[in-house]
């Protein structure tokens, strides 16, 4: 049997958690999205990048269900996250000032939370095992014949 592989580009950092929601499509089960204002750039002039995530981790879709009503009573919710398979959807405003302009919005999956913070308080961070397993993803190269891998490093 061949076994499929996959390149997997995850994206981490920090970021607030706004708008958590539950979708309903017209088939299939209900799931869980919610945005992420990613910080980026020098601490003393943060920049956000805004993604809109389907949560899709087992523990990241508890965790964020749990923070949920803190994050509708508007309460600062910030979360160390990893992203998994960002693309970007492109999409027609259907009202409001920018009615009829086209919109750009980075879609991605929340795979893993490695701590939450609610109002500058600790009030979930992994373990230890749990953070060390997940804090570099792990490369499994196959060997493709004809192809040659070369190994960079600083």
């Amino acid at each position: 049997m061949n076994e499929k592989t996959y390149f997997n580009l995850y994206t981490s950092g920090l970021g607030y958690v706004n708008r958590v929601r539950t979708v309903t499509p017209k088939r299939g089960e209900p799931f869980l999205y919610c945005d992420i204002a990613a910080l980026c750039g020098a601490a003393d002039a943060v920049e956000y990048v805004r993604f809109d995530c389907k949560v899709t981790g087992n523990e990241a879709r508890k965790l964020i269900a749990r923070c949920e009503q803190a994050v509708n009573e508007k309460r600062k919710v910030l979360i160390h996250f990893r992203l998994g398979d960002l693309y970007v959807d492109m999409f027609t405003y259907s009202k409001g000032e920018r009615k009829g302009e086209t919109g750009v919005s980075l879609k991605a999956r929340l795979l893993y939370i490695g701590l939450v913070k609610i109002d500058g308080e600790v009030v979930w961070q992994a373990s230890n095992q749990e953070a060390e397993e997940n804090a570099a993803c792990p490369l499994t190269v196959t060997p493709v014949p004809g192809v040659i891998l070369i190994n960079y490093s600083a």
